[in-house]
């Protein structure tokens, strides 16, 4: 049997022995989990529910149970985790941090920990916890090895992003409470239980509110990205990948784990609201991206729309639950494309005397083929070319959103051209034209490809199959959803 606490806290074991050995430690930290996130889904039963739990007592004093469990919503966002947490490992082993080496691997560790404690987590106070856990590690990353501005950078992204987790803090606290969920009507915090004695739907309304702004904020979404351009500038390129790629990821499966489960009465009423802000996030990030110079800003900018397009997929609450399973699908398409992203403004900044505009670029590909073909399948997967498996989670999306809001599903569809823009102009700017003013351009070495091929081979191969997610996530997405659809 698969231990779910081994897959959680191996990383962050490791970490505390980073300081030995930072490179070899930190590919040990992140190798194991990535066996056992293999594992999983190789011996996941697409009808077997709640699969690998874990659950013991806690804190009984207040219903606090430490239970741990892997289902269809979960089940492929582990293994997206643990193959970005490797690929960073890579990263760091051929392209090792200079100024204290061992403690940025452990932050990076530790933040493998919190993002797979989150969605593992099957008791809403653990879910808090990891949810907060988040934050330690990447304010450090960010107020010690970014750039310029860093310490400014790492306080708004506290400030923020702890506004919506005292938030949600009470909003759980407030479910737990007011739910009386456990056997004689005592406290619980334990999900089965709470979905089991919903709340009546006034509290529902204002409880939902506290869970929706935090998960918003740390997406981001629009109005709540105010501290994105600056975290992104900063944020040292292997934790961004990381963090770009991964930890937003938790909020959206926030919403499909605890808001349309717990607040289903409530997620009915405001679905509309909700499926504006997303509507909105998609045009607003694709102008945003569209407009920037920063490689950096592109990219981040560009996730909000993505993201965008995942928050509409939740909240379209077709009966048939295809816009949830495109979104749960888009979630880890995203995934697997912006990090190899990320890890591409690394190889270009190499190329133009540690620039990461896209002005200073140009003409690279002449001297580098590998690295163009490379950059190229990830930036036609950003753009939903047909063929790719982020095209299936579009699809879906808008398929889900005009069987549920037809306007809705028109208005975002202009966003898939807007990424189509965004996303070759990069590529374009980049790999073509005129060689750039501080370009020097060669291939990619052996040791870079180490970390981006095998990046690639796994949006190829999900291309190829993308069903393999689909099916594991059907049934619990269906469950899910029918029960705020029905309403």
């Amino acid at each position: 049997m698969i231990h779910l606490t081994i897959l959680v806290f191996f990383p962050a074991v490791c970490g505390l022995l980073a300081g030995f050995n930072p490179r070899v430690i930190g590919l040990i930290a992140t190798l194991i989990p990535l066996v056992y996130a293999v594992m999983m889904v190789a011996d996941f039963d697409t009808a077997g529910g709640l699969q690998h739990v874990t659950d013991d007592a806690w804190i009984k004093e207040l219903g606090i149970r430490y239970k741990l469990g892997v289902d269809g919503l979960n089940l492929w966002l582990i293994l997206l985790t643990t193959v970005i947490a490797f690929a960073c490992a890579v990263w760091l082993a051929v392209r090792p941090v200079q100024d204290r080496p061992g403690l940025f691997m452990f932050h990076m560790a530790l933040g493998e920990t919190a993002v797979l404690g989150a969605f593992v987590a099957q008791d809403l106070a653990l879910f808090v916890l990891f949810f907060d856990l988040m934050l330690v590690p990447f304010y450090f990353l960010v107020g010690q090895w970014g750039g310029p501005d860093r310490v400014p950078a790492a306080m708004k992204m506290v400030i923020y992003t702890l506004v919506g987790s005292l938030l949600m803090l009470a909003g759980a606290v407030a479910t737990a409470t007011l739910a009386h969920a456990g056997p004689g009507g005592r406290i619980s915090f334990v999900l089965s239980d709470l979905v089991q004695n919903p709340l009546p739907e006034g509290t529902q309304k204002w409880i939902f509110v506290t869970f929706a702004l935090a998960f918003l904020i740390k997406m981001p979404s629009f109005p709540f990205q105010g501290w994105m351009p600056d975290a992104y500038r900063t944020m040292p390129l292997p934790a961004l990948a990381f963090f770009s790629g991964v930890v937003s990821k938790v909020a959206a499966y926030g919403f499909l784990r605890l808001v349309l489960p717990l607040f289903p009465a409530a997620t009915h009423d405001f679905h509309t609201i909700l499926l504006i802000l997303a509507l909105v996030s998609i045009i607003y990030g694709s102008a945003q991206a569209f407009t920037q110079t920063n490689a950096r800003l592109i990219l981040g900018y560009s996730s909000i729309a993505q993201l965008g397009f995942i928050t509409l997929g939740i909240f379209a609450l077709d009966p048939a639950g295809q816009g949830a399973q495109g979104a749960l699908l888009q979630a880890v398409n995203h995934g697997l494309v912006v990090a190899p992203l990320f890890f591409v403004i690394a190889l270009l900044a190499d190329r133009a005397q540690g620039s990461e505009d896209i002005r200073d670029y140009g003409g690279i590909a002449f001297r580098a083929p590998v690295l163009a073909v490379l950059f190229l399948i990830a930036a036609l997967a950003t753009l939903a070319m047909p063929g790719s498996a982020n095209f299936v989670g579009e699809f879906l999306i808008l398929l889900g959103t005009f069987n549920s809001v037809q306007a809705i599903a028109f208005i975002a569809s202009i966003g898939v051209v807007l990424a189509s823009v965004y996303a070759l102009r990069m590529y374009i700017r980049s790999m073509h034209n005129r060689v750039g003013p501080k370009v020097e351009s060669f291939d990619i070495s052996f040791r870079d490809g180490l970390v981006l091929v095998p990046l690639i081979l796994a949006i190829l191969a999900f291309a190829l199959y993308p069903q393999l997610a689909l099916d594991a996530g059907q049934e619990a997405i269906k469950t899910t959803v029918q029960a705020v659809a029905q309403r």
